[in-house]
């Protein structure tokens, strides 16, 4: 059969999960599924798809009207990316602690960034994004809130997970939470056609706001009314914003949830790297967080166990973060003792002047 697809947006989903071999616990089956094989390098590609295609269909996006979300990056990405294939303008919002490579994807891809101050946090920048479109008509896609953000990981993750797996086949999931989409779209398929399979929520360790007991309140149009009392800042760019969306919300108040976790900052950028090196994947802070999670499970899964972790995002996305604070520009002492360690091309030496060739006007005269 043909591979040829019809647009870029035809390329969304199907991603592929893969074997952990080194870093899994003996006796026990580790997956990672790679999000970042998406088109533009991220889970919210689904997301950004879904929720457009949902306002085609019931008319509440106009041909032409210019759409407008609060985004940490990928969601704006994803939206940038199909936006421009379908032909709407796009205007983000982004705190402006996120890091700057994916404001530059989105502008690169047509976007408009509006920066709102980073002590506003994730709320700031979804209030700032609700006065635009108030202000100026536009609309607003509503990723927190939107149903349609549900339903697609429904329609397309949770159904490669079956695929993959079978009925039953899976023992753990493992997942963080940003709008919840991901978390209640697969979990509610899985509860009803693999109900053996146990639903691991993963949160950051300062930001642990499920585990806390504590309420989130919201408001009548579903969106959170106000920070939830247990965030605190963290690294993991898009894992836990600084409230329990309404989505996320439904997968605790319908009991999807089997058991919840919580993850250091330091712990998701080592278990990025490790992947990295051992594995030869390639992921984000927010991965990172994940399969450290994962990694928690299979420590006292019994033997035999399968257990799948989802990975959002490539790492690409975290070039200016302190995933590669420690990653050198120039050539460390290790790999300049390898330069010096032959006698060809050097850069500890400087090169002999060339001799210069015999211009044609010189070489026709001496003829």
């Amino acid at each position: 059969m043909s591979q040829i697809k019809s647009s870029i947006l035809d390329t969304i989903g199907n991603t592929p999960v893969v074997k952990i071999n080194k870093l899994a616990p003996e006796g026990v089956n580790l997956f990672v599924k790679l999000e970042a094989f998406n088109p533009m390098g991220s889970v919210k590609d689904r997301l950004a798809l879904g929720v457009i295609e949902a306002a085609e269909r019931d008319g509440s996006l106009r041909p032409g009207q210019t759409i407008v979300e609060a985004t940490s990056g990928n969601t704006g990405i994803g939206l940038a990316m199909v936006c421009a294939q379908k032909g709407y303008p796009l205007v983000v919002t982004m705190a402006d602690s996120f890091s700057v490579e994916r404001r530059k994807l989105m502008r690169f891809l047509g976007a408009k960034v509006v920066l709102t101050p980073a002590a506003q946090k994730g709320s700031g920048m979804v209030s700032k994004a609700r006065e635009l479109a108030k202000e100026h008509g536009w609309f607003m896609s509503r990723q927190f809130e939107n149903p349609a953000n549900v339903e697609i990981h429904s329609r397309t993750t949770a159904r490669e997970i079956l695929r993959d797996f079978g009925q039953d086949g899976l023992d753990f999931w493992v997942t963080g939470f940003g709008t919840g989409g991901t978390l209640t779209g697969v979990a509610r398929v899985l509860r009803k056609e693999s109900p053996a399979t146990r639903i691991v929520v993963a949160e950051p360790q300062t930001a642990a706001m499920m585990q806390s007991g504590q309420v989130q309140d919201f408001n009548v149009d579903g969106s959170a009314a106000e920070s939830h009392p247990a965030f605190n800042p963290h690294p993991m760019q898009g894992w836990s914003p600084d409230f329990i969306s309404d989505i996320a919300h439904q997968s605790m108040k319908n009991g999807f949830i089997d058991h919840t976790t919580s993850v250091a900052g330091p712990d998701a950028i080592s278990a990025a790297k490790e992947l990295a090196r051992e594995e030869g994947i390639f992921c984000g802070i927010s991965g990172g967080a994940t399969f450290a999670a994962a990694r928690q499970v299979a420590e006292t899964a019994p033997k035999g166990s399968k257990i799948l972790a989802m990975l959002p995002d490539t790492g690409e996305r975290y070039l200016s973060t302190p995933l590669f604070e420690d990653v050198a520009v120039e050539m460390t002492d290790e790999e300049l003792a390898l330069s010096e360690s032959t006698p060809g091309v050097r850069f500890d030496v400087p090169l002999p002047h060339p001799v210069a060739a015999p211009t044609l006007v010189a070489t026709l005269t001496a003829k």
